[in-house]
């Protein structure tokens, strides 16, 4: 990559990282914008995880109040991260590039269609009330495993996924939205070991890239209730859908 190429980077990854503290998808962004610059699927969404990190390390530093109380259920929650991210980062490795390149499209289509109903799945948890239960449900735990697996292989609109989730659990809109970074954070912190040691990551990309998500998702999570998530949901829909089609028929 020029140093045009690594200042776009740069500048995509700041937008992405707040992304993903406002309304989740922020690698439908930066995914794609290294598929454009030259990079493979597979080493693209490897250097865009390794990249993210930092912007979810932002998030959670600017969702810090929300976390009083929470340290048990951030500790639990944490070590399913843990086992789902390393699960689903081996799977990446270990999956022939070309299953990837045929699951992908699927991926980025599903994350982007899972964006554009959020507020239906918002409003529907907005009706459970304010206070979590006193013990999460069993099943939560498996939902979790699950996604932070696809969090672990792809990773795109994960924030959105965990949302969802975590709102359905708790019953509580806020702090699932400040969760939903602690293990995004997790998740990323284990895909950036199991990646920086074994995957083909672009380490000139990732320099550029990590502090302009840092940037990103901390100041994202400090406007996360005051800017409007609609017209940035339709416009990161509209390029996930293309994106999608792209890349079906690039495979």
């Amino acid at each position: 990559m020029g140093a045009l190429d690594l200042l776009l980077v740069a500048g995509v990854a700041l937008l992405a990282g707040g992304i993903n503290s406002i309304a989740g998808g922020g690698s439908l962004i930066l995914f794609p914008t290294l598929v454009a610059l030259g990079l493979g699927t597979v080493e693209a969404n490897v250097t865009n995880s390794v990249a993210q990190w930092p912007g979810y390390l932002g998030g959670v530093a600017g969702f810090r109040p929300e976390y009083r109380g929470q340290r048990r259920r951030l500790l639990r929650f944490s070590l399913v991260a843990v086992l789902g991210g390393t699960v689903g980062s081996i799977l990446l490795l270990v999956l022939p590039p070309a299953a990837f390149e045929l699951v992908v499209p699927v991926l980025v289509l599903l994350a982007s269609l899972l964006l554009a109903v959020q507020p239906l799945l918002t409003r529907r948890l907005g009706r459970h009330g304010e206070e979590p239960p006193s013990q999460d449900p069993w099943w939560l735990f498996v939902a979790l495993f699950l996604a932070t697996v696809y969090g672990g292989y792809f990773g795109g609109a994960l924030g959105v996924i965990l949302v969802g989730v975590l709102g359905l659990g708790l019953g509580r809109l806020k702090l699932a939205n400040a969760l939903k970074s602690a293990i995004s954070a997790v998740t990323a912190t284990v895909t950036l070991v199991v990646f920086g040691i074994f995957g083909d990551v672009h380490w000139a990309a990732v320099a550029v890239a990590a502090p302009a998500g840092l940037v990103g998702g901390f100041l994202g999570a400090r406007i996360a209730t005051r800017i409007p998530p609609t017209p940035l949901r339709v416009v990161i829909v509209t390029l996930g859908v293309a994106v999608a089609v792209y890349l079906y028929l690039r495979a």
